[in-house]
């Protein structure tokens, strides 16, 4: 290793202001341009960042809101769809894996596709992840709004309660309390983020569980019409019937299990690993199996218990699909109903907190790295909170909710198709970037690097950006989702050309007033045989 490609820029530790950017203090390899931002090291472990990630997937929210749209394109075979979604999902978690241990950064997707492919991939990269989110938090939102007058509802026995959700300016105003909460909270810092997360990931997992028992006992209930025994063929994707389907089904199945890489974007917070992998990564692996096991077991429940009908609670009926559970309460726990609405409500509120951790920390990144502008990266003095990156993400995120809320009834539906397939896309390069970044190390570290590192992220990465396309094209028919449409073209269509097109946008608007990141000043595009190691950039720590 050359003396040049060795060395290290000091670092100037400057006072904070609320009213300045976060001081420059990177200890920067002169090599990668990777570092630090100021965020705090050492607050969170394995188990502390499991949770976080629990919460940020959100499994009560999200198999509510995703179960319908699944199976109105796949019928039986959401369980199957669920299951082919963790095959993605895995083999992009190998190259996360694989990318976090060479360049551990909060910027994640944005940061790794900057250095495999260049500033220009790597910022649509970042805005993919972003948008993702903004998305998903609007969804949350809704979520919320409606099991808390559900809530509501059940406890003074009187169900007009829970048609309050149905007025939109009482939804928009009750969606903007929620989101302001979980800001001020995301706000205060990881630490008091993640005792909020342990609370909440216990109630909602227990009750969580207790639902799926019951389904399945309900489903072999004799009074139960709709009820059936799961079949192995429910289990078989070959069973979709055709390939449209199959990648909406696909597209629906990721949103479930989109936001296990949160994780990994504490990858300069979390506390030092004694094994191989960091601690970071042990959480998203362990996150993934539990994800797969609850989800395809869920499916499978609902399934079984309501069956395929469209009138009520069959779930091809329009009036459910967009959040299942909320029907199913009744009559799957009786007078417990109130517990399965208050998990899915602390859930999506659980969520909205943990999910503000991503896109504020690629936010920070990415004006870290002046790939946006620098009043963006300020951290605040005393909780070490990205808090200007966390305001604008809830304040695009409120807004996009109330515009969506007075365009399309089905809000929640058309969203969630439409996050789907803004995460095909960041995950996808993504996904590439490994192969591309390891592509000439990995030949000489053997057999098991070159399948973990290129092979198989490689293939994640593929189908992923192939779902994408496919959805992108099937989604402009104005019949696609819950079949809201503009001028004859799908809202959900409109929604993924909209984002990615405004992303565009801004990116030419960026590359024009700070043209260094664009020019590959800040971070330089390598692969790992050019890069001295990225990890010890971090344990030089800040001095």
């Amino acid at each position: 290793m050359s003396a040049q490609r060795a060395r290290k820029h000091g670092c100037h530790v400057a006072k904070y202001d609320l009213n300045a950017p976060a001081p420059e203090t990177r200890t920067l390899d002169s090599v990668t341009g990777i570092s630090k931002k100021g965020l705090p090291s050492g607050t969170v472990g394995v188990l502390g960042a499991l949770v976080i990630g629990i919460s940020t997937c959100a499994p009560a929210y999200t198999l509510t809101a995703a179960i319908g749209p699944a199976a109105s394109e796949v019928g039986h075979q959401t369980p199957a769809i669920f299951l082919m979604g963790f095959i993605p999902m895995l083999l992009v978690a190998l190259g996360y894996r694989a990318l976090n241990s060479a360049m551990p950064d909060s910027g994640t997707s944005f940061t790794w596709a900057t250095r495999a492919f260049g500033p220009w991939i790597g910022w649509m990269a970042g805005w993919g992840l972003i948008a993702a989110t903004v998305l998903v938090l609007s969804n949350l939102a809704g979520i919320a709004v409606e099991f808390l007058f559900q809530s509501l509802g059940i406890l003074f026995d009187d169900p007009s309660i829970a048609e309050i959700a149905g007025n939109k300016f009482i939804n928009i105003a009750v969606c903007l309390a929620f989101m302001a909460i979980a800001t001020f909270i995301s706000f205060r810092g990881m630490t008091s983020t993640k005792v909020f997360q342990y609370i909440t990931v216990v109630f909602q997992m227990a009750v969580l569980v207790w639902f799926i028992a019951a389904m399945f006992i309900g489903a072999a209930d004799p009074n139960n019409a709709a009820g059936q025994m799961p079949d192995l063929s429910w289990f078989n994707p070959l069973e979709v019937d055709s390939f449209s389907a199959f990648a909406a089904g696909i597209a629906v199945s990721i949103f479930v299990y989109w936001g296990w890489d949160t994780v990994l974007t504490m990858g300069e917070e979390t506390k030092p690993s004694k094994g191989r992998l960091s601690t970071e990564s042990k959480a998203a692996m362990i996150l993934v199996a539990i994800l797969v096991v609850l989800y395809v077991g869920t499916a499978a429940a609902t399934v079984a218990y309501s069956g395929l009908g469209d009138t009520g609670t069959g779930l091809n009926n329009p009036d459910i699909a967009e959040n299942v559970f909320a029907a199913l309460a009744h009559p799957v726990m009786g007078p417990a109903a109130i517990l399965l609405s208050l998990a899915i409500l602390v859930s999506a509120l659980a969520s909205i907190n943990s999910t503000a951790i991503s896109p504020a920390r690629t936010l920070l990144a990415m004006s870290h790295y002046k790939a946006l502008p620098s009043s963006i990266k300020r951290i605040h003095p005393k909780y070490k909170s990205p808090y200007v990156a966390l305001l604008w993400s809830s304040i695009v995120a409120s807004v996009f909710y109330a515009v969506m809320r007075f365009i399309s009834e089905d809000v929640l539906w058309d969203t969630i198709t439409a996050l789907g397939m803004m995460v095909c896309f960041y995950y996808g390069i993504t996904a590439l970037a490994s192969p591309w970044y390891f592509r000439k190390t990995a030949r000489r570290e053997g057999l098991s690097s070159m399948i973990s590192k290129i092979v198989l992220p490689a293939i994640g990465g593929i189908l992923l950006l192939v779902v994408f396309v496919q959805t992108t094209i099937d989604s402009m028919d104005p019949d696609f989702g819950s079949g809201s449409n503009i001028a004859g073209i799908g809202l959900v269509g409109i929604i993924g050309v909209v984002v990615l097109g405004l992303g565009v946008v801004l990116m030419f608007v960026q590359a024009k007033a700070q043209p260094d990141f664009f020019h590959g000043r800040v971070l330089s595009r390598a692969d790992a045989s050019d890069d001295t190691s990225a990890v010890d950039v971090f344990d030089d720590g800040l001095n």
